[in-house]
């Protein structure tokens, strides 16, 4: 299985890991991005861990700052960051093990999602029940 031309796609990666990914690729801390956007620490914290997401307006700004397209910033696609596993300086069993953690880390947002949505049915049907 070749997981590395999706690296950041939606089955891979969430909106917070491109975040962090075009920060780190742009060399700045969170600290720095957060000073340039004009927002909290905590609020560009909570967009890297997915917790919440910015709006349209530092969406925009994101992606200037960044330098990559807001389309990748949500998606995945577009003009991004380079995939890490083009990275030539790391040994080809690091990249492995990084694209196979990767990989399972993709399974294990969309088994999360299953069973939120699972749980969000069942509390449905257990309201009608009542």
């Amino acid at each position: 299985m070749d997981n590395s031309k999706d690296w950041y796609g939606p089955e891979s990666a969430t909106f917070g890991d491109r975040l962090a990914a075009a920060r780190e690729a742009a060399n700045m801390t969170q600290e720095v991005l957060a000073k340039r956007l004009g927002v909290k620490l905590k609020t560009l914290q909570a967009w890297e861990d997915d917790i919440n997401e910015p709006r349209a307006n530092r969406l925009s700004t994101l992606a200037g700052v960044l330098n990559v397209s807001i389309v990748w910033l949500i998606t995945g696609e577009g003009d991004g960051v380079p995939d890490p596993d083009q990275d030539d300086t790391l040994a080809p069993d690091v990249n492995a093990i990084l694209i196979e953690i990767r990989a399972l880390r993709g399974q294990f947002k969309a088994k999360a999602d299953k069973l939120g949505r699972l749980e969000k049915r069942l509390r449905s049907l257990l309201t009608e029940a009542q």
